[in-house]
């Protein structure tokens, strides 16, 4: 019989962090999961901890290894056309999970059938300190919350589950389209927003993820991306959903303003500043965060990296 929860795990020279990931997945009190584990060519260790894992758990793990590197994006496709579970988890292969973490997901499917989504609240945390939960600082909520997840996202990937209806009723243009191989940066969210559009959402209002962060993180410096790619996320909504400009006009005029934003701040990171100023002047008085930025490009743009530091710094609702 398939499995009720598969777990996909991607793998691109992980092996730092992998073993206390695979500790943490198989110290689960639900039990009835299978482990996807996709080995993107790493050159490292990773495959043969795996190895180790499976030779402890020989019925819960598939492991298979690519022969070339591939975009994560892509990489999690392939994985999941080898997942027979009707539930999909995601673990980051340096993210952590609590014990109780699938039991309590599952269970809200189990009580909610057009649930196509259930996340967990997220701990932040470097190795040995947390720096923030996810909750704290971006309000979850329940039910067809297609709107609100567009203005505030919420969802750690190794925290989501995912019902595979839901997944599989992803598609463009006729096409299947799971995970977006054109997007670098944003291509979790763009899952997110579409299985939002037609599910409702549901949350485990407890830490039960643990969301690394460590010197290979590089979100904040990659705004440019996501300037690109939420414009291109944009686009595709407008493109598969009729009339998705006029009945969610607000969502448009926000990220446009969004990715004006971010673009900007990549600007002003190359040292390109007039060209900053020129991409935000449309909205440099929509908000605090937006005159901070007019009177920030004025300086060097090698002070972005403490401009960075003092912006994530910020309450989350300051930063929207």
């Amino acid at each position: 019989m398939p499995p009720a929860v598969s777990v996909i795990m991607n793998c691109l020279n992980g092996a730092r962090y992998l073993r206390p990931a695979l500790e943490s997945l198989f110290a689960q009190t639900f039990e009835d999961v299978e482990l996807i584990f996709w080995d993107n060519a790493s050159t490292d260790e990773s495959h043969d901890i795996v190895q180790d894992f499976s030779a402890r758990f020989p019925d819960k793990i598939r492991c298979f290894r690519g022969a070339d590197t591939v975009s994560l994006g892509t990489a999690r496709n392939l994985a999941l056309a080898c997942a027979r579970g009707r539930y999909l988890a995601f673990l980051d292969c340096d993210d952590l999970w609590r014990p109780q973490k699938l039991a309590e997901q599952v269970a809200l499917f189990e009580t909610g059938s057009r649930v196509g989504l259930v996340c967990t609240d997220t701990e932040i945390f470097d190795g040995s300190r947390v720096l923030k939960r996810l909750f704290a600082e971006t309000r979850p909520a329940r039910g067809m919350v297609f709107s609100e997840l567009m203005e505030r996202q919420w969802i750690s990937m190794s925290s989501a589950m995912l019902r595979r209806e839901a997944l599989q009723g992803l598609t463009d243009e006729g096409k299947t389209d799971f995970f977006d191989e054109s997007l670098n940066v944003c291509e979790e969210a763009d899952v997110f927003y579409r299985i939002a559009y037609d599910w409702e959402l549901d949350f485990v209002d407890r830490p039960l993820t643990r969301w690394r962060m460590h010197g290979a993180n590089s979100t904040f410096r990659k705004f440019g991306q996501f300037a690109d790619e939420t414009l291109r996320i944009l686009n595709k909504h407008c493109r598969i959903y009729p009339g998705y400009a006029v009945e969610h006009a607000d969502l448009v005029a926000l990220l446009t303003r969004r990715a004006a934003f971010q673009k900007a701040v990549s600007l002003w990171r190359e040292g390109r500043n007039r060209h900053a100023r020129v991409t935000i002047a449309p909205w440099k008085n929509a908000s605090l965060k937006h005159r901070l930025f007019w009177w920030a490009s004025f300086l060097p743009g090698a002070c972005f990296d403490i401009a960075a530091r003092a912006y994530f710094a910020m309450p989350a609702a300051l930063r929207r």
